[in-house]
């Protein structure tokens, strides 16, 4: 845990319900995903138990309100969690952590009567799975660019097109799909919708065989006239970029702080290695050339996690700037990425067997980068945000 500290009233102190939920989320990666992280890694198969067991005690939907039987965690208090999750296996805290994502476009735009049914009749009552869909074959970053099209028909929504990319498609009860509904108004003509996996007309793809996060389901699903009805529009029609982009803002943070925990268990991997490796008569931490190695990792972690923490405590009160959730997706990201490779370079020889652990990690790590807007997206927002 990051010393507690007090700075221009700033504090950094945990309380004492959120350093239980840190000690949580800790307990469980520890005695849940690290003793099987390698073989979910090696079969790619989903970890369904692991998912139901964090249902049970309240990991997976972590940020569904009180009201509608969930714990109601702060964005903050999802960084607490991901951060921990992420440390024991990325890809099993991805496949834990997308209804979170899924629930978000419910909990900010949904109606009551959605709220209720899907949040807490689906989600927490019934133990459903949800997942995510913006992504398309030719539409990634750029969310105005989706082709997925809902058309009104008769009362009800017909949607065709298709998603990839999708995490835990093939295992999820529904999803929160984002269409366009107006093909002549940018990005005020996009809408979300929830649609039920049993729907007639969709398809869910094999899983993709990743280079990374193997345990995390990953899917592309297709819509041919699939039926949606109007009641399961998410706020208005048009609404629905503005809707993706307040996801964005609350889910960024906590994607940062996933990145940070692969870094810490990379650091931690490499001391405890640098210890027990000696040449030249000596532990290698006590040559310079490795122990500023892992200094710098040590710097650049708790930087990253500062810059989370940050940007979830914005959103939480309120201030959200996509721009300190750019920075701090952007840097974690980016600074995981270098952080596992330096511990590959720290195992030397042993760092690129799949024997040890760093080796995942380097190819889990990688898709932080990638996915919930690249690490060059992150940029251009910042440079837009920097010269608005």
């Amino acid at each position: 845990m990051v010393d507690s500290v007090m700075t221009h009233g700033v504090s950094f102190r945990l309380t004492e319900e959120q350093e239980m939920l840190q000690k949580m989320a800790r307990d469980f990666a520890a005695e849940e995903i690290i003793p099987v992280a390698e073989h979910y890694d090696r079969t790619a198969e989903f970890p369904e138990e692991i998912v139901r067991k964090g249902q049970q005690i309240g990991l997976v939907g972590l940020n569904i309100p009180e009201a509608y039987g969930g714990a109601g965690a702060s964005v903050f208090e999802d960084c607490l969690v991901g951060e921990e999750l992420a440390y024991g296996c990325s890809g099993i805290s991805t496949a834990m952590n997308i209804n979170n994502l899924a629930a978000l476009p419910i909990i900010i735009g949904g109606s009551e009567e959605q709220k209720a049914y899907w949040l807490g009749e689906r989600m927490v009552d019934g133990g459903d799975l949800a997942a995510y869909c913006v992504t398309e074959p030719g539409a990634g970053s750029n969310v105005v660019g989706i082709q997925t099209r809902a058309e009104r028909k008769n009362g009800h929504y017909v949607l065709n097109g298709s998603k990839t990319f999708i995490s835990n498609a093939n295992h999820a009860n529904f999803y929160t799909v984002f269409a366009v509904t107006d093909p002549n108004a940018g990005h005020r003509g996009i809408s979300c919708f929830i649609v039920e996996r049993e729907s007639e007309g969709l398809s869910v793809s094999k899983h993709f065989d990743k280079m990374g996060q193997r345990a995390a389901d990953t899917a592309e699903i297709t819509f041919e006239n699939v039926e949606v009805p109007a009641e399961n529009m998410v706020g208005q029609e048009g609404y629905g970029f503005v809707l993706a982009m307040k996801v964005f803002d609350h889910s960024r943070p906590g994607v940062a702080a996933g990145a940070v925990g692969v870094a810490r268990r990379a650091m931690d991997e490499s001391i405890k290695y640098a210890k027990e490796r000696e040449t030249f008569g000596a532990p290698i931490w006590q040559h310079q050339a490795i122990g500023h190695k892992i200094a710098d990792m040590a710097m650049n972690i708790d930087a990253a996690r500062l810059l989370a923490w940050q940007a979830a405590w914005m959103v939480d009160n309120g201030a959200t700037n996509p721009r300190t959730a750019a920075y701090a997706k952007a840097f974690a990201a980016d600074m995981a990425m270098k952080t596992t490779i330096d511990a590959v370079q720290v195992f030397g020889g042993y760092g690129y067997m799949r024997e040890y652990p760093v080796e995942k990690l380097v190819r889990d790590v990688k898709v932080f980068q990638i996915y919930e807007g690249t690490s060059e997206i992150q940029r251009n927002i910042i440079v837009r945000e920097l010269f608005r």
